[in-house]
């Protein structure tokens, strides 16, 4: 199986909390892929979980081929609520998570307060297995969640950890455009 066999799934892609960006990774994996719904990101000011969860769903309803999530930052937090209610969750045949963050601890400036996410109800994260396979990809030096938390998150989610090495947030601030590595881990979770 190599990146051909991604022209079979319907690419979901869950962005965190940032503006669209068009040297992010997301935005650049959307534009090589045939059949890809980008979900909104949330953005910083507007963050409803419901409409969040609502978004994947809508996406995932209207994928007319079997579904591969790949969340990234704040969409992996998103894709765990999803994943404790929704009803598509047949259609889905893996989830691949990127360097997804630690809402219980303070954030960089710019992000909202561990409180702004209880009581946006993003917290507490669902610690439950997900009924499909993943992959968690976690940095070394990821300043919105310490390596342990990610493997904790990974475990708690039924998910394989892989250890990226020292990536940041992997997005454009951390020096991370086009990611080579998204499409060969997407391939290695259809595989697994």
């Amino acid at each position: 199986m190599n990146a051909s066999s991604l022209q079979d799934m319907h690419v979901v892609l869950i962005p965190g909390m940032r503006d669209r960006l068009k040297d992010h990774w997301q935005e650049i994996l959307a534009e090589s892929l045939q059949h890809v719904t980008l979900v909104p990101p949330a953005g910083k000011k507007d963050f409803s979980l419901t409409a969040r969860i609502t978004a994947i769903d809508q996406a995932v309803a209207t994928a007319q081929l079997p579904v591969l999530l790949v969340a990234h930052s704040v969409g992996c937090v998103m894709l765990a609520h999803w994943a404790q209610s929704s009803g598509l969750l047949g259609k889905v045949k893996g989830a691949l998570l990127v360097t997804p963050p630690d809402l219980e601890k303070v954030l960089p400036t710019g992000y909202p307060s561990a409180q702004e996410f209880a009581e946006h109800l993003w917290t507490p994260v669902p610690h439950q297995n997900f009924p499909f396979k993943s992959i968690v990809a976690s940095s070394s030096n990821d300043p919105l969640c310490a390596p342990d938390k990610a493997a904790a998150m990974g475990e708690a989610w039924g998910s394989r950890l892989a250890h990226l090495g020292a990536v940041g947030h992997l997005n454009p601030l951390s020096g991370f455009g086009y990611w080579p590595d998204a499409e060969q881990l997407m391939v290695d979770l259809l595989m697994a």
